[in-house]
């Protein structure tokens, strides 16, 4: 079940190719001027054809955030971990990937104030998630990529933690382009960190979902029994 990987890998591609070109169209059809200095992320998907592109990109960035972090819960608690830590994470991870999709379906230039909140949710909730995420690093299952993965996703959360300080200061103090740069940075991290899950799904040995409990009788019956006894005879 290597492949559960690739999720987290189409996540970190498809929103930095995603958000890349939401910038290039942005800058080409006169949106936004590099010569007054660096936009937002925001800014460069608040105006028309390319606001449709950004909506899109963070919905589905909202999705797939929204998997990931379903799927690393259930993989922690599969590990034995029932902590509150780990109820933590699904609960900081689905508030942020909420505000990911508030973010691209709120453009500043409408709904400013709903915009700073999707914002709020997605980077400041979100980071919190990561934090959790690095401390149970240490609480699950060990594995032989625990050093150096743990080592990443430290490095990566140190970095948010300052680029979130700076950015809110320099947008606060009236340096904009600073600020942008740093949010620029800030996403790019979060990408790399979604892609940080990779090293985990990789172990991922099964998979299984059940919505009638006549799958579960008929999985329990004799027959079925006898029928997997053959199989894995067979397979031996």
């Amino acid at each position: 079940m290597w492949q559960w990987a690739l999720l987290p890998i189409c996540l970190a591609v498809f929103g930095t190719v995603g958000i890349w070109t939401v910038f290039a169209v942005a800058v080409t059809n006169g949106s936004v001027n590099l010569t007054e200095g660096v936009p937002y992320i925001s800014k460069c998907g608040t105006y028309n054809p390319q606001s449709c592109l950004f909506s899109q990109v963070c919905n589905i960035c909202s999705v797939l955030a929204l998997w990931i972090v379903v799927i690393r819960f259930q993989q922690v608690k599969d590990y034995g971990n029932h902590g509150r830590a780990n109820t933590a994470s699904i609960v900081l991870g689905f508030i942020s990937s909420v505000g990911i999709s508030v973010i691209g379906n709120f453009q500043q230039s409408v709904l400013m104030e709903i915009h700073l909140l999707g914002a709020f949710l997605a980077f400041f909730l979100g980071l919190a998630y990561f934090w959790v995420q690095l401390f149970l690093n240490f609480q699950a299952l060990p594995s032989q990529d625990r050093c150096w993965v743990a080592s990443a996703r430290a490095t990566c959360c140190i970095l948010c933690t300052i680029l979130v300080i700076v950015m809110s200061v320099l947008h606060n103090r009236g340096y904009p382009s600073g600020a942008a740069v740093c949010e620029w940075a800030l996403v790019m991290l979060f990408f790399c960190l979604f892609g940080l899950f990779a090293a985990e799904f990789r172990h991922i040995d099964c998979h299984h979902l059940t919505v009638q409990t006549q799958a579960l009788r008929n999985d329990c019956s004799p027959a079925s029994t006898e029928m997997n006894g053959y199989a894995a005879n067979a397979l031996s």
